[in-house]
């Protein structure tokens, strides 16, 4: 090989490694997911529900179904403790505030005669996940979640047409992704709560028209389901 040619190869071996160096981008907060303990709050908006369980039970001569036809959008804000487990695990702590209401339907079976009732909740959740995540790709990392809740409804009040009991717990699933920035850590995040405990409150002696027992016998059980869109600010 003459000089000409080892000067050749020596330029196109320059030109790849410029051009490689080009395609990487300057990591943003590179030792950031390996500090033991990190802290963060979130925001977003939620979509409560409840899975009903109808009895077909006639109070008298009537027999009511109920059902939730739509959904009504909520506020959620809450705080984030994150603690390292390894590179690729973490076990998030995220103590949060969701408000809003769920919509009852309720129908008479033979005169179709309806009835329209609203509950309003302020639950504040204690879910404790296992976060996974994917390897980081430059300024993001996709992961997914898995854990368990327990529940308190801070916005119960009696003499409602459907009472729902003030504790619940479940499982929780989830994904979203990281987005690394110079200062902080932004995280868009879905989640999918499943409530395993039935909900109703069946004993309703705090009732004072008795003529609206009828709803609450009209439903054998009610588990809870949320839908929660949130912001991590890391």
């Amino acid at each position: 090989m003459n000089k000409k040619a080892y000067i050749l190869f020596f330029t196109f071996c320059l030109m790849c490694t410029n051009l490689s160096a080009q395609k990487q981008k300057v990591k943003n907060q590179p030792y950031g997911d390996y500090k033991l303990y990190h802290f963060g709050i979130a925001i977003g908006m939620n979509f409560q529900d409840l899975i009903l369980v109808n009895n077909g039970i006639p109070f008298g001569n009537e027999v009511w179904y109920a059902a939730i036809p739509d959904y009504s959008p909520g506020f959620s804000v809450g705080l984030l403790a994150d603690m390292y487990l390894n590179p690729f695990m973490n076990l998030r702590f995220t103590p949060t505030l969701h408000f809003g209401d769920k919509n009852f339907e309720f129908s008479e079976y033979t005169t179709m005669q309806q009835f329209n009732s609203t509950v309003r909740s302020n639950y504040i959740t204690f879910p404790l996940d296992l976060k996974i995540r994917s390897l980081r790709l430059n300024n993001y990392r996709p992961y997914i979640i898995a854990g368990v809740f327990g529940a308190l409804d801070l916005g119960l009040k009696k003499d409602e047409t459907v009472l729902l009991k003030p504790f619940d717990y479940g499982l929780t699933v989830g994904f979203g992704c990281d987005f690394y920035l110079p200062i902080i850590k932004i995280a868009p995040e879905l989640r999918f709560s499943f409530g395993l405990a039935d909900l109703i409150e069946h004993n309703r002696t705090d009732l004072t028209e008795k003529d609206r027992e009828k709803y609450s016998k009209a439903l054998s059980r009610g588990v809870s389901r949320m839908i929660t869109l949130t912001f991590n600010f890391e």
